[in-house]
């Protein structure tokens, strides 16, 4: 019995357990304040204009396209 107990049938083996935002259940509600302020930063950095009706879903896609053209990827703040 070498089972490894830390292995579930139900855990993804890709490198990433993030769901895609397509496939958020609160999706398609309106983008939160957090996410309209860092797009608002991206946005100015990159030159782009943010979209006023942005959901939850669309709003994390821009944000990683943003991040990833900035250098910005992978979040976080910088100190």
């Amino acid at each position: 019995m070498s089972e490894n107990a830390s292995t579930s049938p139900d855990t993804p083996t890709g490198s990433s357990t993030e769901k895609d935002p397509s496939d958020w259940v609160t999706g398609d509600e309106p983008a939160t304040g957090a996410q309209r302020s860092y797009l608002s930063t991206l946005a100015r950095e990159a030159g782009e204009q943010v979209p006023e009706d942005l959901t939850k879903a669309r709003a994390s896609e821009l944000i990683d396209e943003l991040q990833s053209r900035s250098g910005r990827a992978g979040g976080g703040q910088q100190g």
